[in-house]
């Protein structure tokens, strides 16, 4: 569902829940997050999240392992460790049995290695199969990361390349190579918990996060841009692409959800006067499992560098946070 669409089934929760009856409601409906977050006390909080969706890839257990990479996401980007998850299921009566299995173990092996466990779920028939979590997680509620609160001058990294939704689209059209599906798999299929182990480490610096999924690295963006009241500054040539997916983005395979996210935040972005068409696809297309978006001091820059390096983990730095009308500037 687009963002605009969104804002409108949920409006007539607008008045619903006061908040100031629920003070330890940290995260939710009137503070817009990744998840929720319910203070326990003065050191804990628990962090809970959901999402599910239809297979992205053919293989069965490689769409498990991207559906619960993608909803163990949302507790990463707020800086909470996983502790549980439920199944959400939806399956065909008329499809094997064993198809579920595979896409339960692939689901499985993700929360283990990040190390949670699965205690339950739920079951429904549809006509077509989808799978995802509900998962919950632990953070100090002094810690929890959020997407306002970048400052002036901070930098902006982000942690897996663009593209997912391209290529993805291109498969089902079977007009993509398996090379480069088999890339978008193994990162789309990445945890987001190492990236977040090390940002946490880096006591202070992470002035705030999000995860960049189907709205987009431009409507994420700007969300994180809106609830920090400043501008975000991008550059297009500094910015991960999957393999594959400029080509992708050049022959029209075009996701349904790139063009609502364009629709919905044209006017939050402002690109250069040169932008390719192929490139305001990649900026505004619906990501499945993407990286985490950071905004941190710029003085903790090259300590966060040296320890995702040291780690093994890709990062890239694609802009900066700067005084101005919330928006999003791609140069």
């Amino acid at each position: 569902m687009g963002p605009a669409s969104l804002a409108q089934v949920l409006r007539p929760l607008a008045d619903m829940f006061d908040p100031e009856a629920f003070p330890d409601l940290l995260s939710g409906l009137s503070t817009p997050d990744d998840a929720a977050v319910w203070r326990l006390d003065d050191t804990r909080a628990l962090v809970l999240t959901t999402d599910f969706f239809p297979p992205v890839v053919d293989d069965p257990h490689a769409f498990g392992s991207i559906a619960a990479a993608n909803a163990l996401s949302d507790l990463f980007a707020m800086g909470a460790r996983p502790l549980f998850a439920l199944n959400l299921v939806g399956f065909p009566d008329d499809l094997p049995e064993s198809i579920l299995s595979e896409i339960l173990r692939g689901g499985g092996e993700k929360v283990r290695e990040a190390g949670a466990v699965i205690a339950g779920g739920h079951t429904t028939t549809d006509q077509e199969p989808k799978y995802g979590l509900a998962a919950l997680g632990l953070v100090d509620p002094q810690r929890v990361w959020t997407k306002g609160g970048a400052l002036d001058g901070d930098r902006l990294l982000l942690t897996k390349p663009l593209g997912s939704g391209l290529i993805t689209t291109a498969h089902r059209a079977d007009s993509v190579d398996g090379a480069s599906l088999d890339a978008a798999i193994a990162s789309m299929s990445r945890l987001n918990g190492n990236a977040a182990r090390i940002l946490g480490e880096a006591e202070g610096a992470v002035h705030a996060c999000t995860d960049i999924t189907g709205y987009s690295l431009m409507g994420h963006g700007f969300e994180m841009a809106s609830q920090s009241s400043l501008k975000l500054r991008m550059h297009f040539d500094r910015l991960p692409l999957l393999e594959g997916a400029r080509d992708c983005a050049e022959q029209g395979r075009i996701p349904g959800g790139t063009r609502r996210n364009a629709e919905a935040f044209r006017d939050r972005v402002r690109l250069a006067a040169d932008t390719a068409e192929w490139q305001k696809a990649l900026l505004f297309d619906p990501q499945t499992s993407g990286g985490l978006f950071a905004a941190v001091s710029a003085d903790a820059a090259g300590e966060i560098e040296r320890a995702f390096r040291a780690a093994g983990e890709p990062i890239w730095w694609v802009g900066e946070a700067i005084a101005g009308p919330a928006g999003i500037e791609v140069a």
